[in-house]
């Protein structure tokens, strides 16, 4: 096989695998979930908490490695004032009453973004549930909060940045292989299957650079509905695709057949 046939480490297991290792989530539509039933919105961030218990609780079970979900984003600021306390409020809350949960359950928790414009009482409530949490050997769970794509590349591009003016790195040097270690998921798999909810059909600068080889599933379910029998609809549709990274069809079947 000559070198531009070789396959990247790692990507005949993705190829073979029916299950994802790491499913990324936006779990959107909770304020029009609850504007629907004649609620306030906060109502309904407070219903898509219940649907985030069921959906670590069934990944779990499945075996899935790592589940991302996207909290709130840097442009989330930018909400009614009074929305963004009730998610500050909400935020702190669940931590306090899940972080147990989760560690009874052998779950990690990891929180990825820029968590020093949270209110100090939220930082040190994050702060205790990744330290009672971080021997668990479970499923992991990564919450994005005050997260966004651009920021992380770019923060990860400062590092860079940083060691070629120190002399240490030329910027010939700088590769997509050096730059990916500085990235907040720098140390697990990326996410093989990204999941939106609320019938929206974007991205939003979340995971910008993990989500390359992603299979993207949109349902209009809004997310306080979205229980195990929707995670399940998006699990059977993911073990249908084919995964090419830049290969053929022929050379995937090649692989699974292997």
């Amino acid at each position: 096989m000559s070198k531009h046939e070789e396959i990247p480490p790692g990507v005949d297991d993705r190829i073979r695998r029916s299950l994802p290792r790491h499913i990324a989530i936006i779990m959107d539509g909770n304020g029009r979930w609850a504007q629907a039933r004649g609620l306030p919105r906060h109502r309904g961030h407070k219903a898509g908490v219940e649907a985030v218990r069921g959906v670590v609780e069934r990944c779990a079970e499945a075996g899935v490695e790592v589940l991302t979900l996207f909290a709130f984003s840097s442009e989330n600021w930018r909400r009614p004032p009074t929305e963004v306390r009730l998610l500050m409020e909400l935020f702190i809350a669940t931590l306090g009453r899940e972080a147990r949960r989760l560690h009874r359950n052998n779950v990690r928790l990891r929180v990825i973004g820029e968590r020093e414009a949270f209110p100090p009482r939220l930082q040190a409530r994050i702060r205790s549930a990744e330290e009672l949490t971080a021997g668990n050997g479970g499923l992991t769970l990564v919450i994005a909060g005050n997260y966004g794509g651009r920021w992380d590349i770019a923060q990860a591009a400062r590092h860079l940045a940083t060691r070629v003016a120190a002399g240490e790195l030329a910027p010939a040097d700088i590769t997509p292989e050096r730059l990916q270690p500085h990235l907040s998921l720098h140390d697990l798999p990326e996410p093989d299957l990204f999941i939106r909810t609320g019938g929206e059909q974007r991205i939003s600068n979340f995971l910008l650079w993990q989500l390359a080889y992603a299979e993207l599933y949109f349902t209009e379910v809004l997310w306080p509905d979205f229980k195990a029998q929707e995670l399940e609809h998006a699990l059977d549709w993911f073990s249908r695709r084919q995964r090419r990274f830049g290969l053929t069809g022929q050379q995937v079947e090649a692989i699974r057949g292997a």
